[in-house]
């Protein structure tokens, strides 16, 4: 059985599942759809066409489906789609696409700290850290296990690499790359996520080829981005890691940053 709480207002065509529990003052569109054993707390608002799956526990007001912040948006039919067992804390704000057919999408196991926004056409994957006040832009792709520390903007259309790790209050105006380090205003890349990479039991040999990578990439003064790329695939092709950073360069539709930092404390 679900519990809803009296104070909840929950359209009745609303598809709640079993075991969801819906706080006080939570309201409830009438094109919502929420999974097994997702827990709502106080003063959410879930609106507009939104689909959320098992196992996930949405924090006191959030705000999740509202019509995009975007000029163009007509009233077209879009939606809002989360996966299984995300954290999605206090305050944050998740829109619905624009254009129609289109879709917001967040996957599982995500930690979507507090006052942090998703903007409309935004891809989150999975196991993705957002940390309090992080603010995505419209089209922003977040890949898997990417970790984006605090009050950091990130331009529309960029895109946050795997495994990649963002210092608190930079600005990202251009792709972060997958596995790296980066940070500031402008950003720059300061080496692999080592910390990031070793807790999640990436091999000595990979990290040793992500170094070679950063070296080549960032530290070897004339030689040209696509020789760069080239000569990675030619050592290091046998690793994914290095083919996704490699496709990553490659598919860049805004460029990716290449201001290498400096030696950090």
């Amino acid at each position: 059985m679900s519990r809803i709480h009296p104070t909840a207002v929950v359209h009745p065509e609303a598809e709640i599942a079993e075991g969801v529990e819906i706080g006080p003052y939570a309201v409830i569109g009438p094109k919502v759809r929420i999974g097994p054993s997702t827990v709502i707390q106080s003063h959410v608002r879930i609106e507009g066409r939104v689909t959320i799956g098992e196992g996930n526990r949405i924090y006191h007001a959030a705000a999740i489906g509202m019509p995009p912040q975007d000029v163009t948006y007509q009233g077209e039919d879009t939606e809002v789609v989360i996966g299984n067992h995300n954290l999605i804390r206090e305050f944050v704000t998740i829109h619905r696409a624009t254009g129609e057919g289109q879709q917001t999408r967040v996957g599982d196991h995500n930690f979507i700290m507090a006052y942090a926004h998703i903007a409309h056409n935004c891809r989150v994957g999975s196991h993705v850290i957002l940390v309090n006040n992080v603010q995505l832009a419209g089209h922003v792709e977040v890949e898997d296990y990417a970790f984006v520390s605090g009050l950091v903007g990130v331009h529309q259309f960029t895109r946050i690499g795997a495994h990649a790790m963002v210092g608190g209050m930079s600005r990202i105006n251009l792709d972060v790359p997958p596995y790296m380090l980066v940070e500031g205003n402008p950003p720059r890349v300061y080496g692999p996520n080592l910390v990031g990479l070793r807790r999640r039991g990436f091999s000595r040999e990979a990290i040793q080829a992500l170094k070679e990578a950063y070296r080549l990439l960032y530290r070897t003064p004339g030689l040209r981005l696509e020789e760069a790329l080239e000569q990675l695939l030619q050592a290091f092709g046998t690793h994914p890691e290095i083919r996704h950073l490699v496709d990553f360069f490659r598919n860049s539709r805004r460029g990716v940053i290449r201001r290498a930092g400096g030696r950090r404390a």
